[in-house]
């Protein structure tokens, strides 16, 4: 909640520049947060009087989103969604973007609208999933995060990414 994260902003920024000051050294630092609920997203535009960043944490998102925890369907029901076709993939693999994604793109156009030069990205598994990135780069986000062992498949999406762009335009 916007309200609740200005006062813990307000203090952690305190303290930083307290510990900066005391240490005698000049330090630029960023005061962002997680976006992993719903309602963060859909009131992105009051987070970002603050906040200088936002993280999509997309896992947490998928599973608040879904209304389901991602323990509990993989290991049940999810896979026969998947098989089913009720669910094109697993959301928890692939970014979901009719909803989470939908969220994703909405949070990073209303903290933009307050803060032109916020900082957006996601961190988790999706951060090194091809067609996750190229989702991320198509909606402006700056930056993916992602298990070490994806980083060259996260790279590599993203340059391909926007070699498509290029070939669009």
């Amino acid at each position: 909640h916007a309200n609740e994260f200005k006062p813990i902003c307000k203090k952690a920024r305190k303290i930083a520049n307290e510990k900066i000051k005391s240490a005698g050294v000049k330090l630029e630092y960023k005061v962002g947060t997680m976006i992993e609920l719903p309602r963060a997203a859909l009131t992105a535009d009051k987070i970002a009087e603050e906040a200088e960043f936002f993280s999509f944490g997309t896992n947490d998102l998928t599973q608040t989103t879904f209304g389901i925890s991602r323990d509990d369907a993989e290991g049940k029901f999810l896979m026969k969604y998947v098989d089913e076709k009720i669910l094109e993939e697993n959301p928890f693999e692939v970014l979901d973007l009719e909803g989470v994604g939908k969220l994703v793109e909405l949070g990073t156009k209303l903290g933009r609208e307050t803060r032109p030069n916020l900082e957006v990205g996601i961190c988790g598994e999706h951060g090194g999933e091809p067609q996750s990135v190229e989702f991320c780069h198509s909606v402006g986000l700056n930056y993916v995060s992602c298990s070490p062992f994806r980083v060259p498949i996260a790279r590599l999406a993203a340059a391909q990414a926007v070699i498509k762009e290029k070939e669009k335009n």
